[in-house]
């Protein structure tokens, strides 16, 4: 017979919302001190492309009730209510070639992704 050693279950805790790559810190800190000074990013998943859910993001003036502020590497950033539970855990990057440039996102609750790489599924 074999002893069980844990003491008492501890409630587990959740990864950060959306955490930043430092690449992706320093260009929103480029875009909040030029072109969207007084503005800050909003994160969202909307419903659309081949396999339904695609990242979105906006510059807004405000928060709206239910938005979470989350502060990472310095820089204020917001995530809509219903994109939460979609973004649990996940990084977004900024990435540059020579052909394009723009926000990336690691999510690790995606189960898969279209063909153009557009939309996810979870």
């Amino acid at each position: 017979m074999t002893e069980n050693t844990s003491s008492s279950l501890s409630p587990k805790t959740l990864p950060p919302l959306l955490r930043l790559t430092e690449a992706a810190a320093t260009r929103l800190q480029n875009l909040y001190a030029s072109a969207h000074a007084g503005q800050l990013l909003r994160v969202s998943v909307t419903t659309r492309g081949c396999s339904g859910h695609s990242y979105d993001m906006t510059f807004v003036n405000q928060s709206e009730v239910g938005d979470e502020i989350v502060k990472d590497r310095g820089v204020t950033f917001l995530v809509d209510r219903k994109a939460v539970l979609f973004l649990i855990g996940s990084q977004m990057d900024y990435q540059e070639s020579d052909l394009e440039s723009g926000f990336v996102f690691r999510n690790p609750n995606e189960k898969g992704r279209c063909g153009c790489g557009e939309s996810f599924h979870i």
